[in-house]
Parts: C-alpha cells; structure tokens; sequence
C-alpha cells in the first residue's frame, strides 16, 4: 500500500469562541482535517490544530518525503517527516501538520487490519470514559445557567476557563466558581482553566497560589494552565504549594519538550494535544514518560471529531486516562461525523471499536464547513 495523495480542509462557519484577546469569529479557521488516500482506496482522517493556510503550506514542504510511503507504519513514516524537517522549524506548523497526517495513518492501519486504533496502540484497558464539558466562562448567572443546561445533556464533570477569569477581581473571579460549583452540585467534577497561554498574561506565581486556595475551597479538580506556558520554575514550585492539583502542557509539542517538565515535576496533569504534538504516536510516548514520572496523562481536546476520536483511543490504551475533553457547542465535533456523539446514562463516552478511529466523516457537512468535495474518502 502507498500514500498517493494528502489533501487539507480547513473548517469555517462555525468556529466556536475562543479565549484568546483577539477573539476567534465563526469565520477564522484555526482546525484543518486531512485526508490521506492510498492506492488500495482506503482513506485515513486526520485534524491538525492550525490554520488551513499553514496546513496547506507544509502539505507542499512535505510531499517528497510521504509521496509513495507505507501508510501501515505510522510511527516511522511520522518519524521520518519529524527527523528530515527540524531545521525548518521543528515544534511550529509542521509539527502541527504532522500530526494530522499521523492520526490518519493510524486510521488507515486500523482500517487496513480491521481492528480500533487503540488495540493496535497495545491494548483497550476500557471501553468508555468520562467526558468532561469543555467551555469558556462567563459572568456568573449566564455561566449558571449554561452549565444547568449542560447537565441535563448527562455531562458530569465540567471545565470552565478562560472568560472574564484573571481579568477583573479576586471577588469577581470567586463568585464565578461559586455559580459553577451551585449549578453543577457538589458531586460533579469541576475544573478551572485560567488560560495563562493567552496574549500578554499579566499573573504570576503569587496569583496563581492565592488562585489555588480559593479553588480548593470548592473542591476544583484540578487547576490548568495558570502561569504563562514557558515558566517552568513557576510551574515546579507551584505544584508543591497548591492544595489543588496543577494542569497544564496544551501548547507543547514533540515529546523531548515535555521531558523536562515531567522529570521536574511541574504537572500533576500533563494535557497533550494530539493534533499538535505529532500525533498518536508522539502522543502516546508522552503518555509513557508522565506514566514513568508519576503524572497523570489526560489529553487537552480543544479540536474536532476526529480529534476526540483519537483522543478516546489513546484514552482505551493508557491505563490511568480516565477522562477525556469534549468541547461543548461546536459542529466540528457534533456535526461532521456521521453517527453523533452520544454520552450513556453514566456521562461517559463509549469508545468506537469499529476500525480504524471508528469513525465515519460527514461528506456533505464537511463540505459545508470547508467548501470542498472529498469525492475520493
């Protein structure tokens, strides 16, 4: 089998809000799936956290070096494109775009083999997992609200960040978890996302502790991305002040990146994207390492459907991953599939078991997201 073509589709119309300064409009793409063909008519799904535009640009760059490769060995096939491009920029868009191309070669190994993704990973340690509602905060009665609507749907663990969160008061900031904890009740799991990736954030290590006992205060499971992402003295010393577990690692990529933060401690949770990192396989080394250092491995799913697909792959493979982020109110996730999401009457999601990701895309939505056909998938 050979990889004849790869193609690019990046998703407008519907982009939900996001949390940095320049707020995300419907219009901008920052999620690009990928479509990789082979010359045996399988078809491998991949999602790519960036802009079509780079995913485009870096699709070119490395045409020579996938044209005509065995997309049945992903890990080496991604390696190679790893190791052949660092100078170019190893860790930025083409890493990102790597990513893509390596969770739609593990697709077509499952569909090739006929097995799920995460038996070929090594093993399914589960069959379903928790999903954890994902969405922005807000001043705290709509917050309330929202979060009451979100819990009829069966969620029972919620993440809120981001929002007015850091940017008014130390009150301000207290009474939005108050309205979150009172509407979700004392046994759902609640977890707080500052968003300190965002631009120009003004904290540091003494807000972030302060932060962290008020959270503890109403049991937040734990506390992400609290200081600015490149701190990581800040980030050792406080997860061993913070009475709350500490979170973080979303904007990392490629596995010797996050070494030194695991090795130091700095993460009691460490949050992989997939669609960043360089893919299943890069992802789940991560996964190893935290394992090996004492964190936990919990990926950050800020993306698509076939984002979440691979991320509850590698979730039925790692054997402490209980929980996985599904983001709320996007038809990237709910729309583009064809068989919809669905959580059982625990708010847990199943994990596909058919091959491949155990998913099949929505042509026509796809297209209604991207303007293009994928006649070929």
């Amino acid at each position: 089998m050979k990889i004849v073509e790869i193609r690019a589709a990046g998703l407008r119309g519907s982009t939900p809000a996001g949390g940095w300064a320049n707020e995300l409009k419907p219009q901008d793409c920052v999620h690009t799936l990928v479509a990789v063909f082979t010359d045996e008519g399988i078809t491998g799904w991949g999602s790519v956290f960036t802009n079509d535009a780079l995913v485009h640009a870096a699709l070119k760059l490395l045409e020579p070096l996938y044209a005509g490769e065995n997309p049945l060995e992903p890990e080496r096939v991604s390696e190679k494109l790893h190791q052949h491009t660092f100078w170019m920029g190893r860790g930025g868009t083409l890493t990102h775009a790597i990513s893509g191309i390596d969770i739609a070669l593990w697709d077509i190994l499952g569909k090739a083999t006929g097995q799920p993704v995460g038996r070929l990973l090594g093993g399914r340690y589960r069959e379903r997992v928790r999903a954890y509602a994902s969405l922005l905060m807000r001043e705290p009665e709509p917050l309330a609200e929202q979060l009451r609507a979100i819990r009829a749907q069966g969620f029972q663990a919620f993440k809120i960040g981001w929002g007015p969160f850091g940017k008014n008061s130390d009150a301000m900031d207290e009474k939005i978890v108050r309205a979150a904890r009172e509407a979700i009740g004392n046994e759902a799991l609640l977890m707080v996302d500052a968003g300190a990736s965002d631009a120009f954030w003004p904290h540091g290590y003494k807000w972030a502790l302060r932060k962290a006992q008020m959270l503890a205060d109403y049991s937040v499971y734990w506390f992400e991305e609290p200081l600015v992402p490149d701190n990581l003295r800040d980030y050792v010393l406080l997860r061993q002040h913070s009475p709350v577990p500490i979170a973080g690692g979303e904007v990392l990529t490629r596995r010797q990146s996050f070494l030194p933060w695991l090795q130091q401690g700095a993460f009691d949770i460490v949050q992989p994207d997939v669609t960043k990192v360089g893919g299943i396989s890069e992802e789940r080394k991560i996964a190893w390492m935290a394992e090996e250092n004492g964190v936990r491995f919990i990926p950050h799913g800020w993306n698509t459907a076939v984002g979440l697909a691979a991320d509850l792959h590698l979730a039925s493979a790692i054997r402490n991953t209980d929980l996985v982020e599904y983001l709320t109110g996007s038809p990237f996730i709910d729309d583009i599939v064809e068989k919809k999401w669905r959580l059982d009457a625990d708010g847990m999601l199943g994990i596909p078991n058919g091959p491949g990701l155990g998913i099949s895309v929505n042509l026509d939505a796809l297209e209604r997201y991207s303007g293009q056909r994928f006649s070929r998938a």
